[in-house]
């Protein structure tokens, strides 16, 4: 298990939350966000009349702090309440809305809603690489979470909206994979057909992986690519055989959809890969893999840097939808 990593002193001052920010986001020193100079050519500014942290380079001459370029950018709120809001949303298992961040931090809706946004963009570490290899199991499977907001207009119709007769062409479609005992990875796509979802296993799989999914036919031909391709027949009540199943990937399932209805209850189709960042985070940074809630949070921290977002590029039509509770 991870030791405590997160300083609770960062957590209530300031000057300690800045030097805590620097610590992890320049581990060799300030860098000028600007320029790129670092080491001789940036120095710490000093005074009583001087903001906490700021800095000024003498490559460029342009003043700056460990905020620049990161998800803290152009933001009033005091970053060590910021750096409470990342432990919050790190630490809580199903998620935290922006009411009860709001009311835990003191801030308004309006800067909570924002605020849990950046955290997760911070929390997507833009994973490479393949899940599983050599004597490995990942499991594929798709589900549906909440209604899509534009449907497909055929011509035929004059303009009239064509409703298809399954309920599961009105509802978002996510793919994930999750590598027994390992890592998520997850996907909101416009479609789950068979051309998406074979996309995304060969892409993000590793053609040595013993393949699980269930007997749906978007999986079929995976045998011919995989080490082997093993299924379960749900429609049979059948739920494992042997070390055969989809369990992992359906308890993922779970957690992210008992979160999403009870804690958030609202979430825009343009918002939801922001949060499955937020649950695939939490999960491949879960106790089971060693990491306590200190490092996970540690963890976001490290993802902060390039990710700024504005007000307006997040879109502001579910600040007070999200979550009453």
């Amino acid at each position: 298990m991870s030791k405590s990593v997160l300083d609770a002193k960062a957590l209530h001052d300031e000057a300690a939350a800045y030097a805590f920010v620097e610590a992890r986001v320049w581990p060799n020193g300030p860098i000028c966000p600007h320029c790129g100079a670092d080491k001789g050519r940036v120095g710490k500014l000093a005074g009583k009349s001087t903001r906490i942290g700021v800095y000024k380079c003498y490559a460029c001459r342009k003043p700056f702090t460990v905020k620049v370029g990161t998800i803290f950018e152009a933001s009033h709120i005091k970053l060590h309440v910021w750096l409470q809001a990342m432990f919050l949303l790190s630490s809580s298992k199903k998620g935290i809305s922006s009411n009860q961040l709001a009311r835990t931090l003191e801030i308004t809706l309006k800067s909570a809603w924002f605020l849990s946004h950046r955290i997760r963009e911070a929390m997507n570490d833009g994973s490479i690489g393949n899940l599983g290899g050599a004597g490995s199991v990942v499991e594929a499977d798709e589900t549906y979470y909440g209604k899509r907001e534009e449907r497909s207009v055929s011509e035929q119709l004059k303009g009239r909206p064509y409703e298809m007769k399954s309920s599961i062409a009105d509802k978002r479609a996510i793919v994930s994979l999750v590598e027994r005992g390992g890592k998520v990875r997850s996907f909101h796509v416009d479609r789950a057909d068979k051309v998406t979802v074979a996309h995304i296993v060969m892409a993000n799989v590793a053609k040595e992986t013993r393949l699980h999914t269930d007997e749906s036919n978007l999986y079929k031909g995976a045998d011919g690519v995989f080490a082997s391709h093993e299924t379960v027949n749900h429609s049979e009540k059948e739920y494992a055989r042997g070390d055969v199943t989809t369990n992992s990937v359906e308890g993922f399932f779970g957690i992210f959809k008992r979160g999403m209805r009870g804690i958030y209850q609202h979430c825009d189709e343009k918002h939801l890969h922001r949060y499955l960042n937020e649950y695939d985070f939490r999960y491949n940074n879960r106790v089971a893999l060693g990491v306590n809630d200190d490092a996970r949070a540690v963890k976001a921290l490290k993802g902060v840097v390039g990710k700024r977002l504005t007000y307006r590029t997040i879109g502001s039509t579910n600040a007070g939808q999200e979550a009453q509770g």
